[in-house]
């Protein structure tokens, strides 16, 4: 068995379906299990629509809970076989009465909380699998429809929800194995429920994380994630055109892309994977011809020092001094005990004596953080940062690479910089105003020559330089 994961823009439409479809039916003799994510941007409009509830905006909320039906059933309607097309209007109904109703006690109650967030937002994934799974028949495969809350289970932190692992397998292993004999299985990501059956959420990007609990659930020989893009890339093209693909990537290094800004990947989705020993493909739906990259446990040898150049936009910097912490132990306890009680995680810590940078990419609390660091410290803050990471398992094996992100980046200047915390990356932060300066000049000094068996050479690179 394989597990065939399909993002938001791979099932957005009929035609994307329609090319689902396609893939799916000629990978049909590996017995692949499909998880998919709600169709293009229907989590963030249910969002809008509970926003709308509890601001009082009763015709706008209305309105666009009609418009999410409509979209749904014109899209449905295009690839859905004529004898099923009584039964999805039913369910359809069926799920936007049940949302109406729920929208309506949010407007009552005029509150948002994490628990009807994820009720709201979990029906992206229940319609689109369910019409995936009709679509599939339409287009000649036999197929059934399991919802995903059956299955995953997690605890109650609800909107960032934490799978329980071993009744998730164990269920996952009783479920889906006897049905993908004969049948593909279709599953929404994103979702799961708590053992009382109250519905979950596994975050934003939480498919990629279902895809891969899934496939460590039913042993799957590997997990592809089918996505836009033809795989992992030597840069982030929202900043650089041109990066290469990388073919073939350890786990190590794609958790490290993934967490330093890679959106390619959510960064749990590994974890599932590495603990089985299951290879994870990162796949073009629009483009199936494409190898995509394929990430494995172990280090991959290439000639190249660097495999990737990850980002991380809209950091703050927070800088924190204190002379009366000199030589005293503790300082850094109390600095990290106050991030850790407004729960905002750090990424990047440098130290001195008495001072300490470190950057957070969560805001939401900085002003209290900052009044309770100033009760023993001086602090201040540098806002629209950006973190650059190198990644790749030869920065510890190879001397002078610090000597060269110097040189290549004379002209732009370094607030932080940071390597040891993880062999596999050479981190720094730059203003967001560098950060394309930077990328392109490091683009060019680690990926001048490459490994073709590590990379496939860009083309349309080439032709721009």
């Amino acid at each position: 068995m394989i597990v065939m994961k399909f993002g938001g823009t791979s099932v957005e439409s009929a035609s994307a379906i329609e090319r689902v479809a396609s893939i799916v039916r000629e990978r049909a003799e590996r017995r692949p299990v499909v998880v998919v994510s709600a169709m293009g941007k229907t989590t963030n409009k249910l969002l809008a629509i509970a926003n709308a509830a509890i601001s009082g905006s009763r015709a706008s909320y209305i309105a666009q809970i009609h418009d999410l039906r409509d979209f749904h059933s014109r899209e449905a309607r295009l690839v859905v076989p004529l004898a099923d097309r009584a039964e999805l209007d039913r369910t359809l109904d069926d799920h936007f009465q049940e949302l109406t109703e729920l929208v309506k006690g949010l407007a009552v109650l005029g509150e948002l909380t994490p628990r009807s967030i994820d009720a709201i937002s979990s029906y992206g994934e229940r319609l689109s699998s369910y019409i995936v799974s009709l679509a599939f028949a339409h287009f000649g495969m036999k197929a059934v429809h399991v919802d995903s809350r059956r299955l995953i289970v997690t605890d109650r932190r609800h909107t960032q929800a934490a799978p329980l692992y071993d009744e998730t397998y164990a269920r996952l292993a009783a479920t889906i194995p006897p049905l993908a004999k004969d049948r593909i299985v279709v599953l929404g990501g994103f979702i799961g429920a708590t053992e009382n059956g109250v519905t979950t959420t596994l975050g934003r990007g939480g498919s990629d994380f279902t895809a891969s609990i899934v496939g460590a659930g039913i042993r799957a020989e590997e997990i592809q994630i089918w996505t836009d893009v033809d795989g992992m890339l030597t840069c982030d093209p929202t900043i650089l055109v041109g990066g290469h693909r990388v073919k073939i990537i350890s786990f190590a290094e794609a958790a490290e892309l993934a967490y330093f800004g890679a959106k390619v990947l959510h960064p749990a989705t590994v974890i599932p994977a590495v603990e089985k020993n299951i290879p994870v493909l990162i796949l073009n739906s629009r483009r199936p011809a494409v190898e995509g990259t394929r990430i494995v446990a172990d280090p991959v040898r290439t000639a190249n020092t660097v495999k990737s150049i990850a980002c991380k936009r809209k950091i703050t910097v927070v800088n924190i001094h204190s002379t009366r912490m000199l030589m005293a132990h503790g300082f850094l306890k109390r600095i990290f005990d106050v991030f850790e009680r407004f729960e905002t995680p750090v990424d990047m810590v440098a130290t001195s004596e008495v001072s300490v940078s470190l950057t957070i990419d969560n805001s939401q609390r900085l002003a209290e953080i900052c009044a309770e660091l100033r009760q023993f410290s001086e602090v201040s803050i540098e806002e629209s940062q950006a973190i650059v990471c190198l990644v790749g398992e030869n920065i510890r094996y190879t001397p002078g690479v610090a000597a060269r992100v110097f040189r290549s980046l004379e002209s732009v200047n370094i607030r932080m910089i940071s390597q040891g915390a993880s062999l596999l990356n050479l981190s720094f932060v730059v203003a967001e105003a560098d950060l394309k300066r930077a990328v392109e000049a490091l683009h060019r000094e680690f990926f001048a020559q490459l490994d073709p068996g590590v990379f496939d050479r860009n083309g349309a690179a080439d032709a721009a330089a």
